[in-house]
């Protein structure tokens, strides 16, 4: 029995048993089960040595449905629980603002089974007799579906940059001959992609496509043809791999890593030449830097390439020295086991100190924030003298007292003044109300900029990508302000949030508003997520200078000494 299909089976069960309300464990193991299954080249292989219990995340109750699909070709819970439940119900966790004991609402009272049957009770007001449902319930669960629709097909980038990487290590090995290359937009690195594009120039095309058939993540191969071939990887990511000459390759990377707006702008320099953009213009075996040079350009590196005059800068030698992630010398909003984060100060200081980092700032929950576990004054004592204590022996890597505070509705923080002096930094984000009027979120926000504790305005619009948008805000002038009162704006890395927008970082720059790169870890392996962070940075024109944790420690504690000053 081909087992392929178990990742996807797992995650069906999860998603299943989310909607039924079992226990969260349960849920958490079969999510983990798809996951890791879904890495294993040869599992068959695994199974018949009888050797499942020994992967990581894989226990007995698991392992035997594993055993059971492979001999039966079915597994008989699974069976049950679609009897039970049906599939297509899964299609509505998808839905931001509808929550799995909804949808076992909406089934048991309205028979709703998919999106199309609930968009038409919907549109029939049929939801608003529902216990604990509402017109304003009602209203926000079609707002999900529209945006659902709008979002459809979309991954996150940490979630496809992981697998192209893999996949393209994978062919490399497999090829050593070929030139191969991700392209498009997870080249760009935009914090939402479709797919996965990667140029092929190489003989044994015929081996190439046995290959991904027999991929242990592939779903299929959809398409191929001389020029190309589509595949989907679990869970249905879309990969397209174009067959090219080797000569072709330079000008390939350059036009199918795009965007549609960067060669347009190319193209345009060129006309004014009398010229157009074709691979023959510019002849065989050059690089990508040759190409933009034999244009009067400097290299424009993947990440700019979005058509927001990184063309004209590059012709007028104006492009910004892109920050990396080597400059970035520690991190902040950082969560320990004191509320929501699962390490401790000590595992989360070792941990940065292998990543290279210098110093890190610790920032649990305040107060008012109960559902993450947020720290009372008592909590916070115990934690400063933790925090102290590892400080008194470290040498070269210091621990910044922090909180990330609650911005409450009137704009106010969650602690008095004399909790928040002293700290070294605060953080002030939201995470309640997000539904007021921009008029009310705007003078919320404001109020907490100007607030002189505040040092670092989190995550600026909350916003969760592929699950909801943004509180409503203007931009623009919350840069303004923060950069009228000292504030600095961070740029949230976790690949869910990659907030404020990269777009509005040109601008921030622009007003002299320095950003802090944060992980918003809440383990010490989400202290990676760091780099999805310098990757929005790079699209949005920083440079070291432009960003607050490229800083040395002392630098640091100059600028918050100096911040506090103003303050008291």
């Amino acid at each position: 029995m081909n087992l392929k299909a178990l990742p996807s089976i797992f995650e069906e069960i999860a998603g299943l048993l989310e909607i039924k309300g079992e226990n969260p464990f349960k849920i958490r193991a079969y999510r983990n089960a798809a996951r890791v299954l879904s890495q294993i080249e040869d599992l068959e292989a695994i199974v018949r040595a009888k050797k499942l219990k020994e992967i990581d995340g894989i226990g007995e109750a698991i392992s035997k449905k594993i055993e059971e699909y492979y001999e039966k070709g079915k597994i008989s819970y699974y069976e049950d629980l679609k009897r039970e439940i049906p599939p297509s119900l899964l299609e509505l966790t998808k839905i931001p603002n509808l929550g799995p004991k909804k949808i076992k609402v909406l089934y048991e009272k309205l028979g709703v089974t998919n999106i199309g049957e609930l968009e038409y009770a919907i549109k029939e007001n049929r939801l608003l007799n529902l216990f604990r449902f509402g017109k304003k319930t009602q209203d926000r669960i079609l707002s999900g579906i529209e945006f659902f629709k709008k979002h459809k097909d979309e991954f996150l980038l940490a979630d496809v940059e992981e697998k192209s990487e893999k996949l393209k290590a994978y062919l490399i090995e497999k090829f050593p001959e070929a030139k191969i290359e991700v392209c498009g937009s997870v080249r760009r690195k935009r914090e939402v992609v479709r797919d996965i594009d990667i140029l092929f120039a190489g003989e044994k095309r015929e081996d190439l496509l046995k290959l991904l058939s027999s991929l242990p993540e592939s779903e299929g191969v959809l398409k191929r043809d001389f020029e190309l071939a589509e595949l989907r990887l679990f869970p249905g990511i879309k990969v397209e791999i174009r067959f090219l000459r080797k000569e072709d390759f330079p000008f390939a990377l350059l036009y199918y890593t795009g965007s549609k707006e960067h060669l347009s702008s190319l193209d345009g320099l060129l006309k004014e030449k009398g010229i157009t953009l074709s691979p023959n213009r510019f002849g065989p075996q050059r690089t990508e830097e040759e190409i933009y040079g034999s244009l009067g350009l400097d290299f424009i590196e993947p990440e700019l390439r979005e058509g927001f005059g990184e063309v004209e800068a590059a012709l007028s030698k104006n492009l910004p020295k892109l920050i990396g992630l080597k400059d970035i010398k520690g991190v902040f909003h950082v969560h320990t086991d004191f509320s929501d984060g699962i390490d401790s100060i000590e595992d989360l200081v070792n941990f940065s100190k292998k990543m290279g980092f210098h110093y890190i700032g610790i920032s649990d929950h305040s107060k008012s924030a109960h559902y993450a576990g947020g720290l009372s004054v008592e909590d916070l004592k115990r934690q400063w003298k933790l925090i102290d204590e590892i400080n008194r022996r470290e040498d070269s890597f210091y621990v910044f007292k922090g909180i990330e505070c609650e911005i409450l509705p009137d704009g106010s923080l969650d602690y008095p003044r004399e909790i928040l002096r002293q700290f070294d930094f605060v953080i002030a984000s939201i995470h309640s109300h997000f539904q007021l009027e921009k008029k009310e979120q705007m003078k919320r926000l404001i109020t907490a900029i100007r607030d002189p504790y505040v040092t670092i305005l989190g995550h600026p619009t909350g916003r969760l990508l592929l699950s909801r948008d943004g509180y409503s805000v203007d931009m623009e002038e919350i840069i303004e302000v923060s950069a009228e009162n000292g504030v600095i704006i961070e740029l949230n890395a976790s690949p869910y949030r990659l907030d404020i927008d990269w777009r509005y970082l040109k601008y921030a720059k622009e007003k002299g508003c320095l950003i802090s790169i944060n992980p918003d870890a809440h383990s010490k392996a989400a202290l990676a997520d760091t780099r999805y962070g310098v990757s929005m940075a790079r699209k949005g024109w920083l440079e070291k200078k432009d960003v607050l944790n490229a800083k040395e420690i002392d630098e640091i504690r100059i600028f918050f000494s100096a911040k506090k000053k103003v303050a008291v």
